[in-house]
């Protein structure tokens, strides 16, 4: 009986595992998708993706922006901003969080992006990593951090500590 127990008990977490690993699979497969999309400057499929709830935020601790107006600042950045956008070196990683506030399906991606501008073709390289929550099939919310003072001295901006006037 204790091994019939046993062997019932290793089914079903192989199963249980089994299982895990193809919704983390479909996961990474849905964030590669929506990477597909950030390069092929294509918002309305980023629409498609994206839960009607969606919340990201980042990369300044309190930036946070909604599904509407995240596609409206896509299409902004795509029609008069970006030339292009590159994903290299990028990976995916599919998790689990058990419990707590961020309970649930995540997949994190970590890359370097290229950025195009189109009005003085400027170029900028950004060492990237955002974490998508995954709900029935869409991403429901996302955090994003690259370091914005890198990119603004790769446009040429200057910093200037005010103590130093």
């Amino acid at each position: 009986m204790k091994k019939s127990l046993f062997i019932l008990v290793i089914l079903l977490t192989a199963m249980s595992c089994s299982v895990q690993n193809k919704k983390s699979e479909e996961n990474v497969a849905l964030v590669e998708k929506y990477v597909d999309a950030v390069e092929n400057l294509d918002y309305a499929f980023m629409e498609t993706v994206l839960d009607d709830n969606y919340m990201g935020h980042g990369p300044s601790h309190t930036d946070s922006i909604g599904k509407e107006s995240a596609i409206a600042n896509w299409k902004n950045n795509i029609e008069n901003l970006y030339e292009s956008v590159t994903y290299n070196k990028s990976r995916n990683l599919a998790n689990f969080v058990p419990d707590g506030p961020n309970a649930g399906e995540w997949v994190s991606n970590w890359a370097e992006l290229i950025i195009v501008y189109k009005e003085d073709q400027k170029k900028v390289t950004i060492w990237a990593n955002t974490i998508y929550k995954i709900e029935n099939n869409k991403i429901s919310k996302s955090y994003t951090f690259y370091n914005e003072a890198d990119v603004l001295e790769q446009l040429g901006y200057v910093f200037i500590n005010p103590d130093d006037l």
